[in-house]
């Protein structure tokens, strides 16, 4: 999970247009990384407005269910 959105977006569509893979997705409250997709170019993170994309070495633990 290399880069993500978050709670910071104001789903402006940046990501969107300047993402050469099309990972970067319009979500319902705030937009998304399709991660099977993305090629960590950064793209993404260097158009968002309000910094709201961050690189994320490694994915948080999951809590067990």
């Amino acid at each position: 999970m290399p880069y993500v959105i978050t709670e910071e977006c104001i789903q402006c569509g940046a990501c969107v247009a300047g993402c050469p893979t099309g990972a970067a997705k319009e979500g319902e409250s705030r937009n998304y990384i399709d991660v099977s997709i993305c090629i960590e170019c950064g793209t993404c993170e260097q158009n968002c407005p309000v910094m709201a994309i961050i690189f994320v070495d490694e994915p948080a633990p999951q809590a067990n269910s």
